[in-house]
Parts: C-alpha cells; structure tokens; sequence
C-alpha cells in the first residue's frame, strides 16, 4: 500500500508541473505590441515560426528589411539583454521615402527601452553591410523574397545573409509561395515565388537547405488575384468593396524555409 501511494504522489506531482513557456510568449503578448499588430498573429505564427527556426534568447539575430517592425516588437524583447538584434532596414541613402521610413523607425525604437538591443543597419541594392562577418546566429526575413527578386538583387542579398553568419548559423525564410506549376514570370508583379526559386537563390550562395514548416501555410489563397499578393489583408488593393471577400480568405500562403551556413 504504501509503495501504491508513492507511485500515486509522484505521478500526481508529474501531471501537477508547469507547462514552460515558449521563449518568446513573454514578448508576443507584451505591451510594446500594438492590438492590431497582435491580431496578425492568427496568420504569422509568431511563436512557432521562430521555434522553428531555433531562435532563442541571448543570441545575434539579423532581421531583414523590418520595415514597420512588426517582428522588431517581437524579437528585440524576446532576445532580451544578452542578445543582440541587428535590423537590416532600408538604406538611408537610397531615397526621400527609405530615408524617412528609417527615422521612423528609428524614433520607435528610441522610444521604448524594449529595444535596447537593437542595432540599425543598411540593405538594399549596393548596401549589403547588414552585421559584422560571421557574427550572427541567425538571419530572418519575413516576406521579402519577391522584393528583391523585382529589384534585381536577389543573388546578392543571400551572398550576405551568408557573410553575416557564424559557421552553423540559421536563415530562416518566410515568404509568399507560389505554385510551381505557374509560369516564372508571374513572379515579376504578383508579390509570390517559387520554393524551388528561394531554395537555387540560398544554395547558389552557399547555403544548405535543413526543411520546411507549413506553419504558416493558408489553402484558402488561391494567388490569382488581378492586383497580386496585395489584394489580400493587410493591404486590400482592391479597396472596401472586395474588404469581407478577401478578409474571409486571410493573408496570404507561405513558404517557411530553414537552411544553415556548413
């Protein structure tokens, strides 16, 4: 009997343990993290996204092109005080528009001692200096691929992703995927890419491809809309009359791509 209820105490201590959280729950449901902003998460999968590509607090992570810093808000709490968080932002010297658009963010940044740790950088097209040469963890980039692919600068972008990076060290890619059944030149003006295009343009640079995620896959984007990829939240190209038409539909489906620097 008293062995039974020795085997009842710890097996009721087992089922009564914390569950742990997730390293960067914390920071996803932070202050510093608009209602809006949090309303994406159903389509971005903040948490798993970044679980799958192994990033974790105190390390160097490399955000591409942040733009309003919507992953900023999440990965500069989330990394915390020993981490450091380079975002790789348009480059100033660019254009009026890139150079507001970093003063912009650099202005949020001040203002919110969440993102102490983060340090601004230049990318663009002759502006790849985006961290020390083999400093970071990881580099990230959420749905830019088809950006520099318009732009003519895609070969060069992963060339630094991979200079930037610590032998072993992760890219991790989310962007908008297109069937591979679709002609090539659909990507010039659609906004989507191939998985097996954003696979050439990682391994052509050095890269080895470890797998995909369909984390944030969604089968009800059909990606045959008129005004692109941008027809779809948050952008509604079309305007408020197609607003509840392609709400119901979502953002848009991605690929969610994790390769390594050998």
């Amino acid at each position: 009997m008293l062995r039974q209820s020795l085997f009842a105490a710890v097996a009721a201590i087992v089922v009564a343990a914390p569950v742990a959280a997730a390293p960067f729950d914390a920071a996803i449901a932070g202050p510093q993290r608009s209602e809006a902003n949090k309303a994406r998460d159903q389509y971005r999968h903040p948490a798993e996204t970044l679980a799958f590509f192994g990033i974790k607090p105190g390390q160097t992570v490399v955000e591409i092109s942040p733009s309003g810093g919507w992953y900023t808000e999440i990965l500069a709490p989330g990394l915390g005080s020993k981490g450091t968080l380079y975002a790789a932002h348009n480059d100033p010297a660019a254009s009026e528009r890139a150079a507001a658009g970093v003063a912009k963010f650099k202005a949020k940044l001040a203002a919110d001692p969440a993102y102490a740790n983060v340090k601004v950088t230049a990318f663009g097209k002759g502006a790849y200096d985006i961290a020390p040469a083999g400093s970071a963890d990881a580099v990230v980039s959420f749905r830019n691929v088809h950006n520099w692919y318009m732009a003519g600068g895609t070969p060069e972008a992963f060339k630094a992703f991979f200079t930037a990076l610590k032998k072993g060290g992760t890219l991790g890619i989310v962007e908008h995927r297109m069937a591979e059944t679709t002609p090539d030149a659909a990507m010039k003006d659609s906004g989507y890419m191939k998985t097996s295009y954003v696979r050439k343009m990682a391994e052509a640079a050095g890269f080895k491809y470890v797998g995909s995620s369909e984390i944030n896959a969604n089968p009800k984007d059909t990606k045959d809309y008129p005004k692109g990829v941008w027809t779809l939240p948050p952008n509604f190209a079309e305007g408020e009359a197609t607003k509840a038409k392609y709400a119901a539909i979502g953002e848009s489906d991605r690929m969610t791509l994790k390769f390594v620097k050998p």
